[in-house]
């Protein structure tokens, strides 16, 4: 006979764990105390002080060159006013600025006569004695010209024997550019010279004219004006039709091709100016810069009123420029440029960033 269960089965199997319901409790009071500690560890790590950032440089030994910057502009080294040489009724002059002109062949104007009275004998010797003073002129011209022509054949010869030096460290870089430069300004001052005798014989021809002026006014009796110099006309002073006396401005002829570049600077920083520096023409137009040596530093001082209406005492530094490349061909008279003169230069110095650098009293201290 089958006994009844004293117990009832149970239904969960004896190797499972029961679950504990204060688990979930703990993990509740537990999120509170995570916020917390996330929080402070947020505001301990804004609050921690950050690196510094500096700017770095190397010191090091190199080139250092100490440069004079200014205003400046371009302008025609060999420039010429054509004047009338006699009084009368001066016709129009077809020419404009830039137009091409070629000496003794082209035809600036004529000069018709006016009825004016004979030239009296004061008069006629004062006119030959003008010629002959144009006469002489025109030797000393050539002798000059001359001395020119050999002083350049002189530089040549020394550039030639320079170049033919091809052992290294025979020459410096410095002693070549002197030589090239030296050239350069020899051929220049040839240029000069001729440019002064074609003025001379342009003068001997006016004076010339001078006693030759017609005695009675017909078409044919006209004083032709021909260019005294090859070059363009750089400016027409008179160009209509009108009555002119001697001396009186037509026109103005020169070589934009031979240009110069002058610049004011200051006289305290002009000592240190000498011919020969190196000088850097920047802001013409191109973006490399154009190289050039100073020619002339003239020895007076002149007053000029800056933009702030104060008195500065400025001097006029005329130099060259070397080997001008094509892109800077179309540079004329009168435009502005930018100016960098070397006034000190050394191979060897210890060069540092210039924020390294901090001012005490009248020097400079890292």
């Amino acid at each position: 006979m089958a006994t009844p269960a004293t117990e009832s089965a149970s239904t969960t199997a004896p190797w499972e764990s029961k679950r504990d319901p204060s688990g979930k409790h703990l993990i509740r009071r537990s999120l509170p105390w995570l916020g917390g500690l996330l929080l402070v560890a947020l505001i301990l790590w804004g609050l921690w002080p950050k690196p510094v950032i500096v700017e770095t440089g190397v010191a090091k030994r190199g080139a250092l060159t100490v440069r004079v910057s200014e205003e400046g502009k371009t302008r025609v080294r060999n420039r010429y006013v054509v004047a009338a040489p006699v009084a009368g009724k001066m016709r129009r002059v077809p020419f404009k600025p830039g137009d091409e002109v070629k000496a003794g062949e082209t035809l600036l104007t004529a000069i018709e006569p006016v009825a004016s009275p004979l030239i009296d004998p004061r008069a006629r010797a004062q006119a030959e004695a003008a010629v002959s003073m144009q006469e002489a002129s025109r030797k000393q011209a050539l002798e000059a010209l001359e001395v020119r022509r050999a002083a350049l054949k002189a530089s040549e010869a020394d550039r030639d024997r320079m170049r033919a030096i091809t052992r290294p460290g025979t020459l410096s870089d410095s002693d070549r550019d002197r030589m090239e430069a030296d050239y350069s300004m020899k051929a220049g001052e040839v240029r000069a010279a001729e440019f002064s005798l074609q003025v001379v014989e342009y003068q001997l021809a006016q004076a010339r004219a001078v006693l030759e002026r017609p005695t009675s006014v017909t078409a044919g009796n006209l004083v032709e004006v021909k260019s005294p110099v090859s070059g363009r006309v750089l400016n027409v002073m008179q160009e209509s039709e009108t009555v002119v006396t001697p001396g009186m401005a037509i026109l103005e002829i020169g070589d934009p091709a031979d240009i110069e570049i002058e610049a004011e600077i200051l006289s305290r920083d002009a000592v240190a100016i000498k011919a020969g520096d190196s000088v850097e023409v920047e802001q013409w137009g191109g973006e490399d810069a154009l190289k050039g040596r100073v020619r002339r530093v003239e020895p007076a001082a002149f007053t000029k009123i800056s933009a702030l209406g104060v008195e500065e005492q400025r001097v006029i530094v005329l130099s060259d420029l070397i080997d001008i490349p094509e892109e800077a061909k179309p540079l004329g008279d009168r435009y502005r440029v930018e100016v960098r003169v070397a006034t000190w230069h050394s191979d060897d110095v210890l060069v540092v960033p210039a924020g390294s650098l901090f001012r005490e009293g009248n020097a400079w201290k890292t």
